[in-house]
């Protein structure tokens, strides 16, 4: 197994940054799962403060799941389109931009520099960057697609979402005098972003990958990219809703958007669980079980993570008092990993043996990392489930103050500490599975 078209290469430095940033991201994850667990000297906390390390952590996050989805489109979009891609150069352009961006913004952190908004901490001139960089990925993406040699909804539902996703972008740029409305348009890219365009990616890149891994019939998986595109335009709107109430809206946007947001993942679950059972009927036509393993995997963990987590915790009689708990902590990290991690493995485990022209490698360690990974974030996010629970009864029922009620939940933070280091060996294994695939002895004889 090869790659077929040449453009497709630019897709490997992409691929290859975000796994290194995905390894960073995990370790500033784990300091700050020590500042948490243990209290540290005041000249360590002047030196690197909580607040630096959170913002490096959680931009991270956005940084190599960004490149992961850059990537992962200009590697299927040859195939799809059964073209070339518009411009290989401008691609690269784009990646020197985006790293750029990225690096600078990180070495910036350090010193003082930042937004101040949470997962938007980026200044206004790196955001400039970031979008010239996107709007030169929808031109590419765009034009690859107006020259597709047949159309079909996958194309047109990864350009929606790679467009959107730009759009929603520019609203966190602004200063808004407002508070409450700065958070309005701070909510359209934080909660539009995950829960509408990222998915409308999500669902086509995941589509993709199932009709060439198991190759079913294409009717089967398109049918759940209309039922996505149509949830997408009903309930991600609406499921934004869940937010409003936190800025003096009307307590009925409790309800719509807790409701509305939990149906998101559903199409995606029933895709792949509809895929199952066809692949069933048939000759199995996979190669590599361990892409299939992350395939369910995203399925499974997007449905606990965003469905039923989040649905459960924002309910209007649950949410009113864990909202910002870490029971927050606890569906973000289930419902990120589920949904784009995940996502960002399983192409990369579908990419990287065809730059190497495996058809069939060795599986072991891969899978090894897969199950380290999975079993610790499930126990991760339980721990930090706990914690949250903690939190609420003894700060919001109770009234306790902020650091007496931090203090009896040392013991959850350590175990958190505990899980996230496991989780980190698992990340390892897996990266370094990526970059040293090997051919299986049968497919090498």
């Amino acid at each position: 197994m090869t790659i077929r078209y040449e453009s497709q290469k630019v897709a490997l430095p992409y691929i290859q940054i975000s796994l290194l940033l995905f390894l960073l991201q995990i370790a500033m994850g784990l300091w700050l799962a020590v500042n948490y667990a243990f209290t540290l000297p005041q000249w360590l906390v002047d030196a690197f403060s909580f607040a630096t390390a959170r913002a490096i952590h959680t931009n991270l996050l956005v940084a190599w799941l960004l490149l992961g989805f850059m990537g992962g489109a200009y590697f299927i979009l040859p195939v799809e389109c059964e073209r070339e891609l518009f411009s290989t150069k401008l691609a690269y352009i784009q990646l020197g931009l985006f790293v750029l961006a990225a690096v600078t913004a990180v070495v910036g952190f350090l010193f003082g520099w930042t937004q101040g908004k949470p997962l938007l901490e980026i200044p206004v001139p790196l955001d400039l960057v970031i979008v010239v960089a996107a709007l030169i990925f929808i031109a590419n993406v765009l034009l690859t697609v107006i020259g597709a040699k047949r159309r079909s909804v996958l194309q047109w539902m990864l350009v929606g979402g790679v467009v959107f996703l730009a759009l929603l972008y520019l609203l966190g740029i602004p200063f808004y005098r407002s508070l409450n409305a700065d958070y309005y348009y701070w909510w359209w890219v934080i909660h539009l972003w995950v829960e509408g365009a990222w998915e409308l990616i999500t669902a086509s890149i995941v589509a993709f990958v199932i009709l060439q891994v198991t190759g079913i019939e294409r009717q089967v998986v398109e049918k759940w990219l209309y039922v996505e595109t149509g949830l997408f335009l009903f309930t991600g709107i609406v499921g934004t809703g869940h937010h409003y109430y936190w800025i003096g809206s009307p307590d009925y946007w409790l309800w719509w958007g807790g409701i509305f947001s939990a149906l998101e993942p559903i199409p995606i679950a029933l895709m792949v669980v509809d895929t199952w059972l066809h692949v069933r009927r048939r000759r199995n036509t996979m190669v590599n079980r361990l892409t299939w393993i992350y395939i369910i995997g995203l399925a499974i963990y997007h449905f606990l993570g965003a469905g039923v987590w989040g649905f459960i915790h924002t309910l209007p009689p649950v949410n009113y008092y864990t909202h910002g708990s870490q029971i927050t902590v606890s569906h973000g990290h289930m419902a990120f990993f589920g949904a784009y991690v995940l996502l960002n493995l399983t192409v990369f485990y579908y990419a990287l043996p065809q730059f190497k022209s495996i058809r069939r490698y060795q599986e072991k360690l891969g899978q090894w990392g897969f199950w380290t990974m999975a079993v610790s974030m499930f126990f991760l996010c339980l721990v930090f489930g706990v914690a949250g629970i903690l939190q609420t009864y003894l700060e919001r029922f109770l009234d306790i103050g902020y650091s007496t009620a931090q203090m009896t939940m040392m013991f959850w933070f350590k175990a958190a500490l505990f899980f996230g280091a496991i989780f980190l060996v698992g990340a390892v294994m897996t990266v370094y599975h990526l970059f040293t695939l090997r051919p299986a002895p049968e497919a090498a004889a």
